[in-house]
């Protein structure tokens, strides 16, 4: 393995402050641009060069897109934990309701408004999260781990005789998607679907189309449960005394099925680079103490949680507008330098890649669990797994809000992968065509566009032997 144990925090370090090579900034009050090449490659000289405006900074998301990002590990704490003045609801965005923010933006659809616990407040919001934190509660951690081992040794048995692998896209991106599959109860067609458009609005893959495809299957998937319900979150979900509608289970499914792959892929995909580049994870059974490093340095999901003022206000020093759009940077608060010192004398678990207070990470117990039974997996069937090219030589996709590397090739001795296939899932409907709906020609056509038989039918095929 490489030993690349330092965190990519070139410029921390610095008295004066300094524009990271290729920002466009060169003196205080520029917005710096967070979606550039130069920032994936090295965010942290960019949160070094954040900090001499405070805790907050004029960030700029996309072409157009003016926000204040908070690095401060107190000040983020404040914002997230004072519901009363900093509202998540998307429709106070006084920028876009201005018409200042283009329909188009890559950004607008991971900040505009929709009816789901993420972008709610008050006792809207506390009705929909306790149907999410209730249905997740029902999901045991024998259940988690053989779904997630039934998903890993599909997986591997894809490249097992090669010797060869890109651990993020062959492994890392799939794994979520298909747990949550099985989890959810997506039958065959309506799983193809939903894979295809969380792929593509997350890769930027014609994000409209895949949009418009993600939606139509999971109204699809409400539909089938219920007529038939099965043991499965959708069903659970929908069973809750909070009595979802199905546009409101449409939108919550969404939000779990989107923002549960992309963060856990990127945790799996964080937590691979740490164990395959630093020495010390060589020793193994350091997989636990790999996901807390990862959480601190490499946090899935980097610059994120938008809230916005109730009204005209003075934060952490800076005036703040009502209405102005406010992203907390995990990634650099769980770095501040106050931190330095304190951080391994804590509780290592004290980051805040999980977000915190009303808005906090519903899921991760289950996203640590699944986590480190995939992980193991992979290790326990792979022993010899290495990094195939230098670790200075891997590049990190560009985007303000995530924290993902665009590949992690590595190689193996080529083994014959192991068929283990544990327990089939329980009454999930997994097998059963969704319900016969008369479609509009258009729906009809878009449908044909997709193909025939995906990866998700693919792997219920292998499942039923």
């Amino acid at each position: 393995m490489n030993n690349v144990d330092s965190m990519d925090n070139m410029g921390a370090g610095s008295a004066v402050p300094v524009p990271p090579p290729g920002c466009p900034a060169h003196q205080l009050g520029d917005r710096l641009p967070m979606y550039t090449g130069d920032f994936a490659a090295d965010p942290q000289a960019y949160y070094a060069y954040m900090r001499h405006y405070g805790p907050t900074a004029p960030v700029e998301l996309a072409p157009g897109v003016d926000a204040t990002l908070v690095t401060d590990y107190t000040a983020a704490l404040q914002l997230l934990q004072n519901p009363g003045v900093f509202r998540k609801d998307a429709r106070r965005w006084r920028a876009f309701n201005e018409g200042r923010v283009s329909m188009d933006s890559p950004v607008l659809p991971l900040l505009a408004y929709r009816p789901n616990a993420m972008f709610t407040d008050g006792a809207d919001h506390l009705r929909l999260r306790q149907a999410i934190t209730d249905s997740f509660a029902r999901l045991t951690s024998q259940r988690l781990n053989q779904s997630t081992e039934r998903v890993s040794n599909y997986l591997i048995s894809q490249f097992a005789g090669r010797g060869s692998v890109d651990l993020l896209n062959d492994y890392a991106k799939q794994l979520p998607l298909f747990v949550f599959g099985e989890l959810f109860g997506c039958p065959a067609d309506v799983g193809d679907r939903v894979l295809f458009g969380i792929s593509g609005i997350f890769d930027g893959i014609n994000a409209e189309k895949a949009n418009e495809v993600l939606f139509q299957a999971v109204n699809e998937l409400v539909a089938l449960k219920r007529s038939r319900p099965g043991d499965d979150v959708t069903s659970w979900l929908m069973q809750h005394q909070a009595r979802l509608t199905d546009e409101e289970m449409a939108h919550q499914l969404v939000l779990l099925l989107g923002a549960g792959a992309e963060p856990l892929r990127n945790l799996l995909g964080n937590t691979l680079y740490l164990l395959l580049t630093r020495d010390r994870y060589a020793k193994g059974g350091l997989i636990e103490e790999a996901i807390d490093d990862a959480l601190w340095e490499h946090p899935p999901m980097s610059n994120y949680a938008p809230h916005y003022a109730t009204e005209d206000l003075e934060f952490a020093g800076q005036k703040i507008e009502a209405g102005e759009l406010m992203v907390v940077s995990f990634a650099a608060a769980n770095t501040d330098p106050v931190l330095a010192t304190s951080r391994h004398m804590s509780d290592n678990r004290a980051h805040l890649a999980w977000s915190a207070g009303p808005h906090a990470c519903p899921s991760k117990d289950a996203a640590r669990l699944i986590t480190v039974a995939g992980i193991e997996n992979l290790l326990n069937e792979l022993p010899d797994v290495s990094l195939a090219v230098p670790a200075d030589s891997l590049t990190w996709r560009p985007g303000p809000f995530n924290r993902a590397l665009a590949g992690l090739p590595a190689r193996f001795t080529p083994v014959q992968p192991t068929v283990r296939k544990p327990e089939a899932p329980r009454r999930t409907e997994l097998d059963t065509p969704a319900p016969v709906r008369h479609e509009q020609p258009e729906n009809v056509a878009s449908r044909q566009q997709q193909p025939e038989k995906g990866v998700w039918s693919s792997f219920l095929t292998w499942l039923r032997g």
